[in-house]
């Protein structure tokens, strides 16, 4: 069985640096190659706390493409640099799994007709922790029995986005089998603004970003004299490399675009 060639965009973040150990210790994956913003021409062997490898560091991704013609790219960037590498690696015939968040409606459905057209496939993943996804399937399903929910969101203070792509998911999910609802009191009011946090479909959602948090949220259920919790932790980025791994496994197999690992998991 032939391997799996494999790019990283955005090595050297927290993800990245495990996205690049998961490839290298993955016995039918190779590593061909990593994209970042500089080190152009040095390999991945020789920065600093990355494993031995003579895979080689790009920062033009056209030419990384053409040199070394891998089957996957893994990105793990930024959305606006995550939807220009997403489209040229389709444009390219590689299959993307992206883990960035922020991507637009808009963006999906220009994703999506660019996989019709090559037959590639795509996968999506606000959030590659399996106890995550499950954390929203689960959220689904209450929410069929619990009208009134809320969502609480918990990440470190360096991460750009507000609410996080996981939360605002877990939120499009509940809404699928929810009649939209405005909680609480119908004259409430916000006495500082933002007090009550953003409003999906009448849910309401509240970020927190804090050093010493990693990724970490909670849907909150509640009816009359009950309440349900449903909670998922991240306590380091390695817990999202079996999903990583589902969703490169997937991919090769697949030709069409995929937004979020629930749609892959059974």
């Amino acid at each position: 069985m032939d391997k799996v060639r494999i790019i990283v965009a955005g090595p050297r973040g927290r993800m990245g640096r495990e996205a690049v150990k998961l490839v290298l210790d993955t016995e039918n994956y190779e590593l061909a190659g990593v994209l970042d913003y500089k080190n152009e021409g040095k390999t991945v062997g020789e920065l600093d706390g990355f494993p031995a490898s003579e895979a080689k560091i790009y920062t033009d991704i056209h030419q990384c493409f053409k040199e070394q013609n891998p089957d996957v790219l893994i990105d793990l960037t930024t959305p606006e640099v995550g939807m220009e590498h997403t489209v040229t690696a389709l444009e390219y015939g590689v299959r993307p799994v992206v883990g960035t968040t922020g991507f637009t409606s808009g963006d999906l459905d220009k994703l999506e007709g660019l996989c019709k057209q090559t037959g590639l496939g795509c996968i999506i993943a606000p959030n590659f922790a399996v106890g995550a996804v499950l954390m929203m399937k689960f959220s689904q399903m209450a929410a069929k029995y619990f009208q009134d929910v809320e969502i609480i969101e918990l990440h470190h203070d360096q991460k750009l986005d507000a609410p996080s792509g996981t939360a605002v998911k877990t939120a499009e999910m509940i809404a699928s089998v929810r009649e939209e609802k405005r909680q609480g009191h119908p004259n409430e009011k916000e006495t500082l603004p933002g007090a009550r946090g953003a409003d999906i479909d009448g849910m309401r959602v509240h970020s927190v970003r804090l050093p010493g948090l990693i990724a970490h949220q909670q849907v909150l259920f509640g009816s009359d004299g009950q309440t349900l919790t449903i909670r998922h932790d991240s306590y380091n980025r390695a817990s999202f490399m079996s999903g990583v791994k589902l969703a490169v496994d997937t991919v090769v197999k697949s030709s069409t675009l995929v937004y979020g690992l629930e749609n892959i998991i059974e």
